[in-house]
């Protein structure tokens, strides 16, 4: 009896939980001449309820009916998927929709950030079933295990889409993500007892002495003459012309006029990972293509030191105007993990502590906007908008955040005669 009664409770369950249609419509002409349809169908209770259309044909009713039966089922299969882990639904919602329209740069971080930083946590867990309080606990463990900020708002940034993309597509009710937003920097830092400084505190920069010990290191040459490193001109070529690792990389010989002293950036270089089709596979390739944004594709003004260096770099290697600028061995492109890996040796081999590639573009923008004393005692800068130019920012609100340093000195004396 009780195992009856358990077993008709379960069957209920099972109905309750089951939405489909129990009719495919049934068009009819009302008094008015009017044609009506009606579509029975069952929700999620378990109660029955229908959907009704109206037009002044019968094909136009019938139509109507058609389309609502197609969503219908399709909303039916799709809502079967919120009942899959969330590892097998967002790997999917990756494959089908991310991949086909974003960078495969984006796309790597994307997949990597989903199965490194998210699949581990909450993979398991059923689309449907996960909550606000799910997404604050990952938030919030990646925070005490003292991951980097911009990682977990990689994470947030991750899921934050996804579950958009369910909501728009009405396969959730309700996204979590709105009463999970992302931790406040400030709050994020402190509990990691880190000082929330402004971020043009945060960038790295070579001093002038750093930079002296960085060349003299990077031209250094065996007891036979030859040079310890490949290509370290290149990187003297960053540190006077702001160029990201991929810009510098993408150059052709083409791209540079050295007798009117500019360079034209038209592409870069990338490194992703190999694939076959959507699949990642070992290994990772080069990828030449467009440019970081728009305002990437710039021309830069060359300075004395960087005509130098590039002629420095032509006489190491040269393959061809239509060459790279900065070739490896067979004259392609080169890979920018070789390109880092040789720049840190020169910086381990210097005693210079480790600062990104990146850092040469810092310093040479901080320069820029802070100014460089002159032989003559005066100070040389550029307006933050002349240097977002230069680096192809879109804005110099990026430019005025990163590189201008705030200096109190200047304040002083600026309340005399504001007495109150």
């Amino acid at each position: 009896m009780i195992y009856g009664m358990l077993l008709y409770l379960k069957r209920g369950v099972d109905v309750m939980s089951t939405r489909k249609l129990l009719t495919n419509g049934n068009a009819f002409k009302r008094t008015d001449n009017r044609w009506c349809g009606v579509v029975w169908y069952m929700d999620e209770s378990g109660e029955r309820k229908r959907k009704s259309f109206s037009g002044t044909t019968k094909d136009e009713v019938n139509k109507k009916m058609t389309e609502y039966i197609a969503a219908f089922n399709d909303s039916i299969i799709e809502s079967q998927k919120t009942k899959k882990r969330l590892k097998d639904r967002m790997q999917n919602w990756l494959e089908v929709f991310k991949f086909p329209s974003v960078e495969r740069t984006t796309y790597d971080r994307y997949e990597c950030t989903a199965k490194n930083q998210i699949y581990p946590y909450i993979g398991d867990k059923v689309v449907g079933d996960i909550k606000s309080a799910d997404i604050k606990k990952l938030l919030n463990d990646k925070m005490n295990e003292v991951y980097a900020y911009t990682t977990v708002k990689k994470v947030h940034n991750v899921l934050n889409e996804y579950f958009r993309y369910l909501t728009q597509q009405e396969y959730i009710d309700r996204n979590p993500m709105i009463s999970a937003p992302m931790i406040k920097k400030s709050n994020f830092l402190a509990a990691q007892d880190k000082e929330n400084l402004p971020t043009s505190e945060t960038i790295t920069i070579f001093t002038p002495e750093e930079i002296k010990i960085f060349k003299d290191e990077a031209f250094s040459t065996f007891s036979n003459g030859k040079r310890k490193y490949q290509q370290a001109a290149a990187y003297i070529l960053m540190l006077n012309t702001g160029l990201r690792t991929g810009e510098v990389l993408g150059l052709l010989n083409s791209d540079i006029d050295i007798e009117n002293r500019v360079m034209h950036l038209n592409r870069g270089v990338k490194e992703i990972s190999k694939r076959d089709g959507v699949t990642a596979e070992k290994g990772r390739e080069v990828k030449v293509g467009k440019l970081k944004s728009a305002t990437s594709k710039r021309d830069v003004p060359l300075n004395d030191i960087a005509i130098e260096m590039i002629l420095d770099l032509r006489k190491e290697f040269y393959y061809g105007e239509d060459s790279p600028l900065i070739p490896d061995e067979n004259g392609n492109f080169t890979r920018p993990v070789n390109f880092r890996k040789r720049y840190y040796r020169i910086l381990k081999a210097a005693g210079i502590e480790t600062k990104g590639l990146h850092s040469l573009r810092h310093t040479f923008a901080t320069n820029l906007v802070n100014g460089i004393k002159q032989k003559d005692g005066t100070i040389k800068s550029l307006t933050p908008r002349q240097v977002a130019d230069l680096l192809g920012h879109t804005t110099s609100e990026i430019t005025e955040l990163y590189y201008v340093k705030r200096d109190l000195t200047k304040l002083n004396g600026v309340t005399d005669g504001f007495e109150i």
